[in-house]
């Protein structure tokens, strides 16, 4: 039996439906802001890149690539399922930085990298609705280590409302499909996108 859905099946949950809306700069911006608790002026967004540097070794396709008006860089996946989520983040941080530095440029001229991964589970067991991840020293934490690389792990299955914003719950709680009031102004936005994305025959011929 074919697994395979109709456009108009399609949630925002679907890499292609989440993709799609994402395409939208003001979509993507909102979405970034909410994540990091950030105010960004500007974001470009690139649709589904791909970075494979030689056959022999595993290529990535990026569902939402975007860099803000400073230059940092931002990958966003949508998961529904774990698959070695961590590695997997390293991983997305490595291909993007050898994307990122052209031959000959200054290490200190490496782009910041944010991975961001959606998850429709608990990745981590905290019942927290966000995880972020940055190196630090082990022996003294509070010395700064700046490398540049974020990692987030926004959850669908947190219980901590009290110490995230309200739009980012929402927006979690929508994902994960137990959100039926749309009075959230970001959360009604991203709902009119999905149905301009199921109304394109451009869209549905893809």
């Amino acid at each position: 039996m074919s697994n395979n859905k109709t456009l108009q099946e399609l949630t925002i949950k679907d890499n292609f439906m989440f993709a799609a809306v994402m395409m939208d700069a003001e979509n993507c911006r909102r979405f970034l802001e909410l994540a990091l608790d950030i105010p960004l002026e500007r974001v470009e967004v690139s649709y589904e890149k791909s970075i494979v540097y030689h056959p022999e070794y595993k290529g990535i396709r990026l569902d939402v690539f975007a860099r803000d008006g400073k230059n940092t860089h931002y990958n966003v996946e949508m998961q529904v399922a774990r698959d070695a989520l961590e590695r997997r983040s390293r991983y997305y941080h490595s291909q993007m930085d050898m994307e990122l530095l052209l031959k000959g440029t200054s290490y200190e001229e490496l782009p910041d990298a944010c991975v961001i991964f959606i998850c429709d589970f608990d990745p981590l067991g905290g019942r927290k609705y966000r995880y972020t991840m940055e190196h630090v020293c082990l022996e003294a934490p509070e010395l700064p280590y700046r490398d540049g690389s974020r990692t987030l792990l926004l959850s669908t299955c947190g219980e901590n409302e009290d110490e995230v914003p309200e739009p980012l719950v929402n927006f979690l709680r929508y994902v994960k499909g137990v959100l039926t009031n749309f009075g959230d102004p970001f959360v009604r936005r991203l709902e009119d996108s999905v149905r301009q994305v199921r109304a394109s025959r451009e869209m549905e011929e893809r």
